[in-house]
């Protein structure tokens, strides 16, 4: 198999396409961060023109615990960071991305966004550690080399923590692959049944996942307010929509016309010499004792400015009356 090449879909992404697109169209807020591991874990795998030069080949970011560890001095941090993004085959991409866009949505629904990527980056580094620390530490213990020389890739470390953190503080129960179980201890039930029937999966991998989002639930319980981490994700994501609220910003209106403003405000005058009428809540100029925009008196006791239009224009000639509607409405 050749890993570094470009890869045509064989029909199961246009579903996941398809899948995630349904569920972003009935949400109200539709969550960036996980659209956004969504596109870059299906980009990786594809490997289109535009990026294919930049990304390393698969054989290049496996995570192996002999390899990252192996130089002294040069840590293989490569294989440590790029290993989750990378999946074996479209049935392994599909299944962890229908897994993140069911867990993703309910996160960062009720965590927002930037403390929900807060919590990715952690739970990816925590997970990718406890995995090492577990391979390097059966070697202690004169056991088999297998898990320390054991090749993996994908994204479910990531998920069995990001499903710890989801269940940490549910009652109910819920269903793993057919067994009812306690929603808390979902991960684990799932992890033995996957380590029994799915072959070629990585124990320590997902082991390491479970552990991490305990370790996470922890930290996070004995730590207030917001970690370095957020605050780093929240200052990025202000930088980066400054602009669009600045160019909102410019192109809001504030006034409807005139000198006035609309709103309903606790005050009828101010010390600008301001009088707010209280048919319409329209700001006049205080040197006026009918309202600009709908004709009422100043009291608040006078016609509307239809009633208001009709009793002048019997009062007054046709050319007097043309004259002053060409000075009111500028035309």
């Amino acid at each position: 198999m050749e890993w570094g090449r470009r890869r045509v879909s064989r029909g199961m992404l246009p579903l996941l396409a398809l899948h995630t697109a349904n569920e972003y169209y009935r949400l109200g807020w539709k969550p960036p961060v996980t659209a956004s591991l969504l596109a870059a874990n299906t980009l990786i795998y594809l490997r289109p023109s535009f990026v294919d030069s930049l990304l390393p080949a698969l054989n290049e970011v496996w995570f192996n615990p002999h390899l990252i560890l192996k130089e002294s001095d040069h840590k293989d941090l490569k294989r440590f960071l790029l290993s989750p993004f990378y999946h074996m085959d479209e049935a392994h991409l599909v299944y962890n991305m229908l897994s993140l866009l069911w867990k993703g949505i309910q996160l960062e629904t009720t965590m927002g966004s930037a403390e929900f990527a807060s919590m990715v980056a952690t739970l990816l580094g925590m997970s990718q550690g406890i995995t090492l620390l577990l391979a390097k530490s059966l070697l202690f213990f004169d056991y088999d080399k297998f898990y320390f020389s054991e090749f993996s890739v994908g994204f479910s470390g990531v998920l069995f923590a990001m499903k710890v953190v989801l269940n940490s503080q549910s009652a109910d129960y819920t269903s793993v692959h057919g067994l009812v179980v306690p929603s808390r201890h979902a991960a684990w039930v799932e992890l033995i049944l996957i380590q029994m029937f799915v072959p070629g999966v990585s124990f320590l991998g997902h082991l390491g996942g479970i552990l991490a989002g305990i370790v996470y639930l922890r930290l996070k319980n004995t730590y207030f307010g917001s970690d370095p981490v957020t605050i780093v994700f929240k200052g990025l994501a202000d930088a980066l929509s400054w602009p669009l609220r600045f160019a909102r910003g410019l192109f809001r209106r504030r006034r409807i016309s005139g000198r006035g403003t609309v709103g309903r405000g606790q005050t009828r005058r101010s010390s600008s010499g301001v009088w707010r009428c209280e048919a319409c809540t329209y700001d006049n100029d205080g040197v006026l004792s009918v309202c600009e925009m709908c004709g009422t008196a100043r009291d608040g006791n006078g016609l509307s400015f239809h009633q208001w239009s009709s009793r002048q224009s019997q009062e007054l000639p046709l050319d007097e009356l043309r004259r002053r509607r060409l000075e009111r409405f500028g035309s």
